[in-house]
């Protein structure tokens, strides 16, 4: 049992109670909702005349459904207009902050609260939204939730939850050009499988991970998810304290000083004991793509796709059906295969750097004729921190389409969809069989970088071809 991690001590400083059942009654430091899990818990509250009982814990945004190209009021379509309408009302009625769109605030949800700097380490925090795990990233514990756990957050501030098992994951080096945080997790889930790290808490560490931005710290415990672990984190370090710095939650003048003290308490110890301990290195991860229906079908770009005989047994028809739906064959490579749509944005990929990485790569280029490709930036505020630095320019220069805040194409609960065949080359985190919005549509996950490439070849290639002379990707991204 692990002992001495950052996960037993945040654990351990929010359990309320143990329950009859065993599990923790854990207390929930901030509560995140969108548009789409959030009428029927707050539907539930109203069956059982409840109030919501810290409406300062809980902060809302609109995401899923939100168009990206026309945001005008009312939304084309009536179950989003619904939806909108559902969340708008319930905040006033429950006095919850709510960032709505021309707030200059409004975005993923995963993207506006570390912005906000409401993203601290050492909270507890839950989104009815399974890419919770993204606030990991700055050493917080961040659940995935379902409807009746909103509903459980809004009435009593704490959750029943099993406690994790905790795995390390160290990668170690540094990563080559035309490598990112993208790349990294997708290589680990592709070794550690997709149900590798059911009843865990994956704890990322190592050089590589170290010398990331807080941006691909996100990107890399975003996905912690997709690799079956429940929440995915990262020491608090400078880098952390860095980013929170002035931003509008995070604590100020003597408060910011006591917090930086305290939230170093919270680091694992060196002699932290761990469930699992699994190691990389950095300088064995290529540019990776996804080529079958799960995050851990992938392969480096240089790869060629696996026999069916080399997966695991129980694997097996799991592999086949992907071949069949994807309309592969083993031993094929993935470098050269057409695509159809490029898409650059989501919760995992969405932020500034990564679409300043992007822009490096079609600046002067040209996107391949017939392909659709589009930019959605994550929040209303890349979206202008973007447009100031001229990354819109870039965009729409080569082609591109430069389109307003939101989910987009990750989920394809708005008018960004897939028509029926077609191949996404996305920057997203799934890959499911009708994931993008269409249910015969087939999904390719890659870095931004990779996303771009692809737009200006129109077909898969490997973005250290497209790299700007002499430059090498950044860190950060």
């Amino acid at each position: 049992m692990s002992k001495g991690t950052l996960f037993d001590k945040v654990w351990d400083l929010h359990t309320v109670g143990t329950l009859s059942s065993g599990q923790t009654q854990l207390f929930i430091g901030l509560h995140l909702i969108h548009e789409v899990t959030s009428p029927q818990a707050f539907a539930m509250l109203r069956e059982r005349q409840l109030p919501v009982l810290y409406p300062q814990r809980t902060v809302a945004t609109v995401d899923h459904i939100v168009p990206t190209e026309d945001q005008a009021r009312p939304f084309l379509d009536p179950l989003a207009e619904s939806m909108m309408q559902a969340l708008e009302q319930n905040c006033q009625d429950f006095g919850i902050r709510f960032y709505k769109i021309g707030s200059g605030h409004q975005g993923i949800v995963h993207v506006i609260a570390p912005e906000q700097g409401l993203t601290q380490p050492g909270m507890t925090i839950a989104c009815g939204d399974s890419h919770t795990s993204t606030h990991g990233a700055f050493g917080a514990i961040a659940f995935g939730i379902g409807t009746s756990q909103v509903r459980d957050v809004l009435a009593s501030q704490t959750l029943a939850l099993d406690k994790l098992k905790v795995r390390r994951i160290e990668v170690n080096g540094e990563l080559r050009p035309g490598v990112y945080a993208k790349d990294v997790i997708l290589h680990i889930i592709r070794k550690l499988g997709v149900k590798g790290g059911v009843g865990y808490a994956y704890e990322y560490a190592g050089t590589t991970v170290e010398a990331m931005s807080m941006e691909a710290r996100m990107t890399l415990c975003n996905m912690s998810i997709e690799g079956g672990a429940r929440c995915g984190y990262v020491n608090p370090d400078q880098t952390t304290y860095d980013y929170l710095h002035g931003r509008e939650f995070a604590p100020q003048g003597a408060d910011w000083e006591k917090a930086v003290a305290w939230w170093q308490t919270l680091r694992s110890e060196r002699d932290a004991v761990y469930d699992d301990v699994v190691v990389f290195e950095a300088t064995e991860i290529a540019p990776t793509i996804t080529w079958g229906i799960t995050p851990g079908q992938g392969i480096g770009i240089d790869e060629v796709l696996p026999a069916v005989e080399s997966f695991a047994e129980g694997d097996r028809v799991l592999a086949q059906e992907a071949f069949a739906y994807m309309d592969l064959v083993p031993g094929q490579p993935l470098k050269g295969m057409a695509i159809d749509v490029c898409f650059i944005g989501s919760c995992t990929n969405g932020r500034l750097s990564d679409l300043q990485e992007a822009a490096r790569v079609v600046q002067g280029r040209q996107v391949a004729e017939g392909i659709k490709a589009f930019v959605v930036p994550g929040s209303e505020q890349v979206k202008q921190q973007a447009e100031a630095e001229g990354l819109d320019k870039v965009f729409m220069a080569a082609g591109l389409e430069w389109r307003e805040a939101g989910c987009s194409m990750c989920l394809a609960m708005n008018p960004d969809k897939l028509q029926g065949r077609q191949i996404s080359a996305s920057s997203s985190n799934r890959n499911f069989k009708g994931r993008q919005g269409s249910a015969s549509g087939r999904t390719l996950l890659m870095s931004p970088a990779m996303v771009a490439a692809a737009a200006i070849a129109g077909r898969v290639v490997d973005v250290r071809d497209y790299l700007p002379q002499g430059l090498t990707s950044r860190p950060q991204a």
